[in-house]
């Protein structure tokens, strides 16, 4: 019998091959599909870690099969993507089992005449496993991107930015599995509430390092105990949470949202205004929406406004808010470590393409700032394209705004925001200097 978690993590392979779908969506229908929690775990490690190394694995196949790795029909190389990922990283897993489900798998998709070349890749993959042909270190393109499996386009480029040691940082913080982040809800509880809550029901944390409502999971599963409906934590990525935290909104203000799904800094700023102020939340897509609903609805975030506005097409205010966040779709390559898919789905010249949309609805955004208030503008792009030269276009287009310098909002913001500033004052955390996703984020204030 076919193991149910090697049949689940075959189903989400082919399920994402497909630009268009969602990694984490995916999973989580494959999820359902699953009774034991072990199969679950093991289907999305398998799943994660077959995406997180599929340029080494590719490479390793070709090897394997004597042939180029486009001459393999896609449902059969996803399917000797998973046996080999499990072949290499999961020790755990029987060899011959692993052999033997593929070839049966094989079978099973209708590609029997394939399941004799499949069995012997595997078995000389598993033979051969501590002699694997990979590049070193002294071709430094080929071994970031083959040996440690990451785009050659933006290996490239790192390199050029960083050198050699940084890019290497960062492709290997990229590889590692990422931890378990929540977010303290302050409308409900504080951080110390919630990790003894934790605590008494056998998840174990510590704060996290820069976000002062963060805590990292060290052990156990939050998300299967009862705190998980109660609205007391978001799961939130760190860099995420200092974002919110950059853009210093208190108590009083009035505030937009414009990109505000699925509502993790939403929510965050909904604590720091308290019961005073107002928050308006905005999206452009109505399931996205319906996300946004549900994350304000279980944290408790009562007071926020939302609306169904295109940030592209204008918003529907004036110029009245005191605060402006724009964090703008990008290309999500701050992400990989969570969400490794998306390696293999951008590609370079989706740099500029998104650069001028963000542009448009930084432009956008810009017209409903109050005099003297700010905007925050935002990636999960490591790219200058998204990033700085961004800020930079926006700045010489709208006379009437400045770039806000760190020494005249320090006292606003938490030590740990001030901890990711860059020389040049954007919050910029990095893998090789915070260990963290290197987000992006610029304040602007209108004169």
């Amino acid at each position: 019998m076919i193991s149910p978690a090697r049949q689940a993590a075959y189903r989400s392979l082919r399920a994402v091959a497909d630009p268009y779908t969602d990694l984490a969506a995916t999973m989580e229908s494959q999820r359902g599909s699953l009774a034991d929690e072990r199969d679950r775990a093991l289907a999305a490690e398998v799943v994660l870690g077959t995406l997180r190394w599929r340029a080494a694995l590719d490479h390793v196949i070709a090897w394997a099969g004597h042939r180029e790795i486009g001459a393999f029909d896609p449902e059969v190389l996803d399917l000797l993507r998973l046996s080999a990922y499990q072949l290499l990283h999961l020790d755990r897993v029987p060899a011959s089992a692993v052999v033997h489900d593929a070839v049966d798998l094989c079978k099973r998709e209708g590609k029997a005449s394939a399941s004799g070349a499949v069995n012997a890749i595997l078995r000389r993959i598993s033979r051969d496993r501590e002699h694997l042909p990979m590049p070193d270190e002294s071709d430094r393109v080929n071994y970031l991107a083959t040996a440690q499996s990451h785009p050659g386009w933006l290996v490239t480029r790192w390199l050029g930015r960083f050198g050699f040691e940084t890019a290497l940082q960062w492709v290997r913080f990229n590889n590692q599995q990422a931890p378990l982040m929540l977010r303290a809800n302050r409308l409900k509880t504080s951080r110390e509430e919630l990790a003894t809550a934790l605590a008494a029901v056998g998840v174990t944390t510590v704060p996290a390092r820069y976000a002062v409502d963060g805590l990292v999971v060290t052990d156990g599963n939050p998300l299967t105990t009862p705190l998980a409906s109660s609205g007391h934590f978001v799961v939130q990525d760190e860099s995420s949470q200092l974002v919110a935290a950059f853009a210093g909104v208190s108590a009083g203000e009035i505030v937009l949202d414009a990109c505000a799904a699925p509502g993790g800094k939403t929510s965050q700023m909904a604590a720091d205004l308290g019961d005073r102020g107002s928050l308006v939340a905005a999206d452009v897509r109505p399931r996205r929406v319906r996300l946004l609903t549900c994350t304000l609805a279980a944290t408790g975030a009562d007071r926020v406004r939302l609306v169904v506005a295109d940030l592209l097409a204008g918003e529907p205010f004036g110029p009245v808010f005191d605060c402006v966040l724009v964090d703008a779709p990008c290309s999500g390559l701050a992400t990989l470590r969570r969400d490794p898919d998306v390696k293999w789905r951008r590609t370079e010249a989706d740099l500029n393409a998104n650069a001028a949309r963000q542009g448009r609805m930084l432009s956008s955004a810009a017209a409903v700032v109050r005099p003297g208030g700010r905007l925050i503008y935002s990636t999960c792009s490591t790219e200058p394209e998204e990033n700085e030269q961004v800020v930079e276009a926006f700045l010489t287009s709208h006379g009437d705004f400045v770039f806000e310098s760190p020494l005249t909002f320090r006292t606003t913001v938490t030590p740990g925001v001030t901890a990711c500033l860059d020389e040049a004052g954007y919050l910029r955390p990095t893998p090789h200097q915070h260990g963290l996703e290197p987000f992006f984020a610029a304040r602007l204030r209108r004169k």
